[in-house]
């Protein structure tokens, strides 16, 4: 008998404003920036691409390819899409 597997997307599971912070926040803490545009890109998907489109000005295919695993957004493209999350960028001193 063969095994049935089916795509898991995690965008599926950010339904809460508290689930995405924990998201984003892991994925800034790896310091990968193809993981964190990706991480952003995943979190788009989960509160509607087209939305995030029209609040950030930016096409959606632009969005989709900067915000993949193998994009490179800009600071501004990363900045607007954050505000349109409804999230912010901070820094705060690294632990020794």
């Amino acid at each position: 008998m063969s095994e049935a597997f089916t795509e898991f997307d995690p965008a599926d599971l950010l339904k809460s404003n508290e689930a995405i912070e924990a998201f984003l926040s892991d994925a800034f803490e790896t310091d990968d920036a193809a993981f964190i545009a990706n991480a952003l890109g995943v979190v788009a998907r989960a509160k509607g691409m087209t939305k995030i489109s029209r609040e950030t000005g930016l096409a959606r295919e632009q969005l989709y390819r900067s915000l993949s695993d193998t994009g490179n957004p800009t600071l501004e493209t990363t900045l607007a899409v954050l505000k349109a999350l409804g999230f912010q960028l901070t820094s705060k001193q690294r632990a020794a």
